[in-house]
């Protein structure tokens, strides 16, 4: 996979690119990352790339010229193009996925005020990764790159990606290492005990238990297995016994219930 990012702020990305496992996936040439300062493209001598807008209000547009000549400079027809906005639908692992079908991921970093409206026409995606103001597109690339990398061949191991939170539609069941016994805070016995059946009935249950406490809407129209609706039931009356005891003044709280 190859990714292009087209950005003012090309130095943004060096520390997060030159780090960790994204930096082993690019020296071992898993995937191709290019970065591009669409600055070079503008038809101004001074290398202006905003402008005031038209109808008058605060801030800056950034202009489209100079972001169409970057692109149109890298674009193939295996090229899929991404502008990263507020008005983009909500980026989910699930269009991370769809998104590792591309050969080659281009991605636009909006700024400023915004970007002049005649570039979304060049776009295949708009996406927004959450309901929150940045002061430019550069961080939800990051975010966007790096989760694309990680689902790439060969960067992790694949078993360790479909246990993680979201990719099974549930949040990740908690993790303990040692000590065994910190301060009286035992991990559960069952992580102990080399039952890897007993085990994994745990961690699904966990998963379900953080999920309906933490991220109840990823549960919305899930198609359960018989084994998970079991676990669902008793978590439920968990919920209404724990509930019940603090309506009646019996039961404090006084750890999280993670």
């Amino acid at each position: 996979m190859k990714i292009s990012i087209l950005t003012l702020f090309p130095e943004m990305f060096e520390s997060v690119f030159s780090s960790s496992i994204i930096n082993r996936a690019i020296t071992n040439k898993h995937v191709e990352i290019e970065l591009i300062n669409f600055r070079d493209f503008s038809d101004s001598k001074h290398g202006q790339v905003d402008d005031t807008p038209y109808g008058g209000g605060s801030g800056m547009v950034i202009k489209c010229q100079p972001i169409i000549d970057a692109l149109n400079s890298i674009k193939t027809k295996d090229s899929y193009v991404i502008l990263t906005a507020p008005v983009g639908k909500l980026y989910k692992q699930e269009t991370a996925r769809k998104l590792m079908e591309k050969k080659h991921i281009i991605i636009i970093c909006g700024h400023y005020e915004g970007i002049d409206a005649r570039v979304y026409k060049y776009c295949d995606e708009i996406i927004s990764i959450g309901d929150y103001i940045l002061t430019g597109g550069e961080l939800a690339a990051m975010v966007i790159s790096d989760s694309l990398i990680r689902l790439v061949e060969g960067v992790i191991d694949e078993d360790s990606i479909n246990e993680e939170s979201f990719e099974q539609g549930l949040l990740e069941h908690n993790h303990y290492t040692k000590p065994r016994d910190y301060n009286g805070d035992l991990v559960p016995e069952v992580l102990l005990s080399g039952h890897h059946e007993n085990i994994r009935k745990y961690r699904l249950k966990e998963s379900l238990r953080l999920t309906k406490l933490y991220r109840p809407d990823l549960l919305e129209n899930r198609e359960y297995t018989k084994e998970e609706l079991e676990f669902l039931k008793e978590i439920e009356d968990w919920f209404k016994f724990i509930n019940m005891l603090l309506s009646l003044g019996a039961y404090r709280i006084s750890t999280p219930l993670i």
